[in-house]
């Protein structure tokens, strides 16, 4: 892992969100981004936001929404007071859950695969390679562009849930209930990822209760996401709560798992992610 000098000299600076430091006189007139929006792949990249991909976000919100308000409504007909130890349990998993496979999501799209990939690579792989280059765009996106990748990727557990408490008696909600409070919370973590890492992203502004869950480490700390912002970005994935990216790196997951793949299939890990970040102007 890099030392804390690296993370200084190469991460995003938390006054200068864009990271470009500043710089002599002598030294701007030669100066190109190092990232930013004024970054040419930055600019590039940006420019592939489809209005057809922000209809789809559209709509997977508008479906997500409806499923989350049915499912609440299901678990309040069933809530019962005793089941507060078990929803409490099922919510510190259900994080711990999501902070993994966000991890893992983050670690693939990060490491692997191209723009050019049909469907998927102006999609979503698209955002990623963005992101590196402009880390502050996230902080520009509305709520749609920031949130409907991962509430489509919500919706059909939500779905399943619905499901399975519309068509199951009280009995066996309740004899149930740790798999299905384990199953919503997994899911709402799931679907609020990308708004803790746009919060993690935003030094300015933010609610006082949002601080506060990322002071508890709750939620994935500002300063603790910095981390993941150092060239080459190969380390601490998880973006939901943070808290695999310490066990995870001690044990070299990620790098176990490019080795693997590299090995069968000859890919070069984050080939397409460093491409990007060196076009220039």
């Amino acid at each position: 892992m890099a030392s804390n000098d690296n993370f200084i000299n190469n991460s995003m600076l938390e006054e200068d969100p864009n990271g470009n430091a500043s710089l002599a006189p002598s030294q701007e007139k030669s100066f190109k981004p190092r990232w930013g929006p004024s970054h040419k792949g930055a600019k590039k990249l940006a420019k592939l936001y489809s209005s057809r991909k922000r209809y789809c976000e559209l709509i997977s919100i508008t479906v997500f929404f409806i499923l989350l308000l049915t499912d609440v409504a299901l678990l309040s007909v069933n809530f019962q007071f005793n089941s507060i130890p078990t929803i409490c349990l099922a919510a510190v998993l259900g994080i711990a859950t999501a902070d993994f496979l966000s991890g893992l999501v983050h670690w693939a799209a990060d490491t692997w695969g191209s723009v050019d990939i049909p469907l998927l690579g102006k999609n979503f792989i698209r955002p990623f390679r963005e992101h590196h280059i402009d880390p502050t765009s996230i902080t520009r996106h509305d709520f749609v562009e920031t949130n409907g990748d991962n509430l489509l990727l919500a919706s059909p557990l939500l779905a399943f849930l619905a499901i399975k408490l519309f068509f199951s008696t009280e009995k066996e909600v309740a004899d149930a209930s740790f798999q299905i409070y384990y199953i919503f919370l997994s899911t709402v973590s799931i679907a609020l990822t990308n708004q803790i890492h746009k919060w993690s992203h935003t030094y300015f502004g933010l609610p006082k209760w949002v601080v506060f869950l990322q002071d508890l480490h709750l939620i994935m700390p500002r300063r603790h996401h910095r981390i993941h912002h150092v060239s080459p970005h190969e380390t601490y994935y998880c973006i939901t709560a943070g808290w695999l990216n310490w066990p995870l790196e001690k044990i070299g997951f990620w790098r176990h798992l490019e080795c693997i793949i590299s090995h069968l299939f000859g890919s070069s890990p984050r080939s397409d992610d460093m491409a990007w970040a060196g076009l220039m102007d």
